[in-house]
């Protein structure tokens, strides 16, 4: 198994059907393999190969897929940086993965000075940008147009072919290593088990690829051939005019991407039919969002993917059948082909059907382990399974709900309470449009449940309303005894709710916190 040999098999079969469109610029298959290999020529001259990494700060683009190919081209590894870090953090991560050529476009160059100035190991900095190319910095356009194509080094298996780093919301984030082998897994698994994508599909790219979940889509599409649309990043008025102009058949969202396109004012307004599949996933959905996302994508079939970034990154599929079912509607679907998912309790133990534990996978698509951290790997993977830190319960069919993130549990006298349950309650209310619950410090219960809350334009509720409201479906306990309103939720490049940032005003003072 090697990542470039979709490239080998669309030239054969497809050569000249479209490979990637970005902006008013077209490639065909034929072309784009030629300026990949060409610049797979550039990165062996820069001693690319034998899995030295290459570096990506850059926002979607046609030339950044061509980067990543033509990295796997050459026999390296690649470094998809997080486009919303701090100088300190990219800096970090380049660092410690040694990486020595960086790609970066119009967007991050002003970062490019900075970023040498705290680590001078990137020895090579290439603009994929459409503007000048920066003294001091090589043209992209130019690496193609000078060197000769390369031969497809071929490199698959077990070699590294990616250092993706997660977070960098707790502290120094940490690589995931990633190989050929199971990425590919993780996508033939998946199509295996829900067909997300069609051989002649487009897929509309506006969610990160530097995050796996975008580029597990990204990954889906390669494997079944078709071609690619790219957004430089999620917007919601360019989404919808890119869907109703350029006609995309599925596109991978987060539930916070969703709300925003489904609940703008002018989605209505236009033709979204050409949408045959929507993936969704990287944080729980509300079912009141979901709903609204169904019914504005009447010709879509829905299917939500579980999973993170060390499983390549699939573990379940909740498939478009499943979504008739409205008692499936908060699960996450059961394990895709290939894989096993497991319930277990602290010591490893399975648990009973339907009684709460660590979520925890074995399969073909676990990562290799984490960068420069044996210890931390071994503890993740011991026992061969891949401990998620995700708390659920998997019911008699197999499929898993997941309840929360272990570490976010609140206990309020003495109670276990999961956010998620009180989140999908609140969302419920009308005058809801997003939320996130919290354990806080609370002098008589240890932590109470505290919930923060976006309203709907021009909704009014009451903190005493959305708790009354909420013991219509949940217990009185785990009803929110606080609510603050804002007008955002603070977001992760992945679209993931930053409870952190919620918590830390009300725990820095506190003799222990939460995290």
């Amino acid at each position: 198994m090697y990542l470039t040999q979709s490239l080998h098999r669309a030239v054969q079969h497809t050569p000249d059907a479209l490979a990637t469109l970005y902006g008013e610029r077209t490639r065909t298959h034929r072309e784009s393999v030629d300026r990949i290999a060409r610049f797979a020529g550039a990165l062996r001259s820069f001693g690319i190969g034998d899995q030295a990494r290459v570096g990506l700060l850059a926002l979607n683009s046609d030339r950044y897929h061509e980067t990543l190919f033509a990295t796997w081209w050459a026999g390296g590894a690649v470094n998809p940086v997080n486009t919303r870090w701090s100088s300190k953090e990219i800096a970090y991560s380049l660092q410690e993965s040694n990486t020595r050529v960086l790609v970066v476009d119009d967007t991050f160059v002003p970062l490019v000075d900075e970023l040498r100035a705290l680590w001078d190991g990137v020895h090579t900095v290439v603009h994929c940008g459409d503007g000048p190319t920066p003294p001091g910095l090589l043209s992209y356009e130019e690496l193609v147009a000078g060197h000769d194509p390369l031969e497809d080094e071929r490199a698959g298996g077990d070699r590294l072919a990616g250092i993706f780093y997660t977070g960098g919301t707790t502290g120094f984030p940490k690589g995931v290593m990633l190989s050929h082998a199971s990425m590919l897994t993780s996508a033939y698994c998946g199509l295996a088990t829900t067909r997300t994508v069609s051989p002649r599909g487009r897929t509309l790219h506006c969610a990160p690829l530097f995050h796996l979940a975008g580029l597990a889509v990204w990954n889906n599409q390669n494997v079944m051939g078709g071609s690619h649309i790219f957004l430089p990043a999620f917007e919601p008025t360019a989404v919808l005019t890119a869907i109703q102009d350029l006609r995309p058949t599925s596109l991978l969202l987060v539930p916070a991407m969703i709300q925003m396109l489904v609940d703008h004012p002018a989605a209505g307004d236009h033709d979204l039919d050409s949408v045959e599949w929507m993936g969704y996933g990287a944080s729980p959905i509300a079912e009141a969002l979901l709903r609204r996302a169904m019914a504005r994508f009447p010709r879509a079939q829905f299917a939500q993917g579980y999973g993170m970034t060390e499983l390549s990154p699939v573990a379940t599929h909740l498939g478009p059948e499943d979504h008739a079912r409205p008692e499936l509607l908060r699960s996450a679907g059961r394990a895709v082909a290939g894989t096993e998912v497991m319930i277990v309790d602290p010591e490893d133990r399975e648990v009973p059907r339907g009684a709460v534990g660590e979520i925890v996978v074995r399969g073909g698509g676990i990562m290799l382990g984490y960068w420069n951290r044996p210890e931390e790997t071994a503890q993740t993977l011991r026992g061969g399974w891949m401990h998620t830190g995700d708390a659920g319960y998997m019911n008699d069919e197999g499929y898993i709900f997941i309840v929360d993130r272990i570490k976010d549990m609140i206990v309020t006298g003495g109670e276990n309470v999961f956010s998620a349950e009180v989140e999908n309650a609140l969302a419920q209310h009308p005058a809801v449009a997003s939320c996130a619950v919290i354990g806080v410090p609370d002098p008589e219960w240890g932590e109470r449940v505290h919930a923060v809350v976006v309203t709907q334009p021009g909704a009014e509720v009451t903190a005493a309303e959305l708790r009354l409201h909420c013991k219509e479906f949940i217990a009185g306990y785990k009803a929110p005894r606080t609510v603050d309103f804002c007008d955002a939720l603070p977001l992760s490049p992945a679209g993931k709710i930053l409870k952190r940032e919620l918590r830390k005003p009300y725990w820095e003072q506190a003799e222990r916190s939460v995290s």
